[in-house]
């Protein structure tokens, strides 16, 4: 077994059961989303997707509806599934939010703590581990104001991806596109350390 296959693996071992709440936002790069809907799903994983106005110009809800094999959130007046409102449920419902693609934009409100639609609301409520991956052109994230962003992020403990390097939307070779999908799967899967085995002598788990 060659060492990507076997870290394929183990991640998909460390999601399996796990409730994956996915952001989805305005960017080309949104299409990459569904190859993670689907790889989360066939490692064992829950997922609920979130779609911002914008990604719903790229792919449609009933995409992620298909692939998830769950409701997709796209409205804070939406009704939901249960009495808590959407925002909330959703953010005390996961394990973990990731979003993939991550704007510019998006990332300047979770900085700022804007929560004007759905997606931004989730992630101002959530108290799990959060996971960003970015897409962007890259102008827009060798931009001061981005860059201040990305490291406010961190700093409050948002894992945030580097961005991969090659053709863009715009028609430049440069930095800026999305991870792909295994990239941004595995790293998912890191935030969930294995449990650390019990050692000789430990009391038995009750």
């Amino acid at each position: 077994m060659d060492t990507k296959t076997a870290n394929g693996g183990a991640a998909a071992a460390a999601l399996a059961g796990r409730k994956i709440a996915l952001g989805v936002t305005g960017s080309i790069a949104a299409y990459k989303a569904c190859e993670l809907v689907r790889l989360f799903v066939k490692a064992g994983a829950e997922v609920s997707v979130i779609m911002t106005a914008g990604a719903q110009q790229f792919v449609t809800p009933l995409t992620f509806r298909t692939l998830s094999r769950r409701s997709v959130a796209t409205g804070l007046f939406e009704n939901p599934e249960t009495w808590v409102p959407g925002h909330v449920s959703l953010a005390l419902w996961c394990d973990a939010l990731v979003i993939a693609p991550c704007t510019a934009n998006v990332a300047a409100k979770l900085a700022c703590g804007i929560a004007d639609d759905i997606l931004s609301s989730i992630a101002l409520a959530c108290r799990k581990p959060i996971l960003l991956a970015p897409a962007m052109n890259e102008g827009m994230l060798d931009a001061p104001a981005t860059r201040a962003n990305f490291a406010t992020l961190r700093a409050r403990g948002v894992a945030v991806m580097d961005c991969g390097e090659g053709e863009l939307a715009c028609g430049v070779e440069g930095r800026g596109r999305m991870p792909e999908p295994p990239a941004v799967f595995r790293a998912v899967a890191e935030l969930f350390p294995p449990a650390t085995p019990a050692g000789p002598g430990a009391a038995p788990a009750p």
